[in-house]
């Protein structure tokens, strides 16, 4: 038999369903009187009048069947009590039971799940503790391993450990900059700039594509108050590096005036530089520094040959090229000068004088040789030798531009 609940199997003898607790119906309620009525109706219908006429005994009768119904129904509900509650009492053992039993089974896959669990995180330590070593080792051998080592070795000036732990990583990758400039800072430390400076120099012959090693060569550069050498870096490289560091590079200052010609007259000479840059200059043919003249208005150019040297330098001090343009300055050279008296015989003493205009020197000779700035110097009126003398005079101007000669010759008696 099956329970009409939950479909489970009952058990002979079984009142009560295990599984779901409902009570089990063998056999429907009993109800005498049930019988009494379907026994009249089927004697109406097969025309049994005594059914009807006997009244007394069908009443009599009703009354002592209802009676033993009433009994029936009693005993079999008294019955079906002691049992229900009999069958309650198994029904409730059997599903404490279960539940103990279920009970027990879940902690055994809890702690199953749990054991299983814990295996699992134990190997998955153990794998991150071997791909941490590993990493460790992968770091301490690798390029950014040794720099970093290098540099913690310079911060405590262990200048060898450090040295060795660059020239490490560069074996490893030369073409990165990091190891370059600190085996650069290694031997500015040891005061060796100039062994600093090799070492980039070298690197770029072979690496003039390099930008990030070009970039760290400048900030040595800046390191080392060597600013001036970067133009000259970046204007022999390739122009794909001084394109992709246009923050080093400086225009150059302009001139007013246009080198090559000649002028006739002393001139003023105007430079100009990009916005925020200052301007330096010399005109003794010397390359200038921020240390030469500054330039805060325009340029006398004098008479004679002028060679103007020029940069700009920058905010953060990186200079530019230097300019070189170079002027000279003609100006109109006097005639031979005046000299009196003129030539003639004299019979009492004469003076010999010169018209030396401004900005010019006289020189005079009286033996006949052509006079130079190196002939008597003339300060004033000569006496006249007596005798026959040939008198010879020139002008020389500041710039050391000689006049004609002008000859005079005397006879003193």
């Amino acid at each position: 038999m099956r329970c009409r609940y939950c479909g489970q199997r009952i058990p002979e003898g079984e009142l009560y369903c295990r599984h779901c607790g409902k009570e089990v119906r063998i056999v429907p309620d009993y109800n005498p009187l049930d019988d009494m009525l379907t026994a009249q109706i089927k004697g109406a219908i097969d025309g049994d009048e005594d059914i009807y006429n006997d009244s007394y005994t069908t009443r009599s009768t009703r009354n002592r069947n209802n009676r033993n119904a009433g009994r029936t129904a009693r005993a079999a509900r008294n019955a079906s009590g002691r049992n229900r509650n009999t069958s309650h009492s198994g029904g409730r053992q059997m599903s404490e039971e279960e539940r103990r039993r279920r009970n027990r089974e879940h902690a055994r896959q809890k702690a199953r799940r749990k054991k299983k669990k814990k295996r699992a995180l134990l190997l998955a330590l153990f794998l991150l503790l071997i791909i941490a070593v590993v990493g460790v080792f992968a770091y301490l051998t690798s390029y950014i391993g040794a720099v970093n080592k290098g540099n913690r070795a310079l911060g405590r000036n262990d200048y060898t450990t450090a040295e060795d732990s660059f020239r490490n990583a560069l074996a490893k990758d030369d073409t990165r900059p990091e190891a370059y400039t600190g085996l650069s800072k290694v031997y500015q430390a040891q005061d060796n700039a100039d062994k600093a400076e090799r070492l980039f120099t070298s690197a770029l012959k072979k690496q003039r594509e390099n930008i990030e090693l070009y970039r760290a060569c400048i900030k040595f550069y800046i390191r080392s108050d060597q600013k001036e050498k970067i133009p000259e870096l970046l204007d022999e490289a390739d122009s794909s590096i001084s394109d992709a560091l246009p923050e080093y590079i400086v225009k150059t200052p302009k001139f007013s005036l246009d080198d090559g010609e000649d002028y006739d007259d002393v001139q003023q000479l105007n430079l100009t530089a990009a916005s925020g840059c200052k301007i330096y200059y010399t005109k003794n043919k010397k390359k200038p520094t921020t240390g030469s003249h500054k330039y805060t208005g325009p340029i006398q150019i004098e008479e004679g040959d002028t060679t103007i040297y020029a940069i700009a330098v920058n905010k953060a001090g990186i200079p530019s090229l230097p300019v070189r343009k170079s002027y000279t300055v003609e100006l109109p050279i006097e005639d031979a000068p005046a000299v009196s008296p003129s030539t003639g015989q004299y019979s009492s003493a004469q003076e010999i004088e010169i018209k030396v205009p401004d900005g010019y020197t006289a020189y005079y000779t009286t033996d006949k040789s052509e006079p130079t700035t190196s002939s008597t110097k003339y300060t004033g009126p000569v006496e006249m030798p007596k005798g026959e003398t040939i008198f010879k005079a020139v002008l020389v101007n500041a710039k050391g531009r000689v006049s004609g000669i002008t000859t005079r010759n005397y006879v003193l008696n």
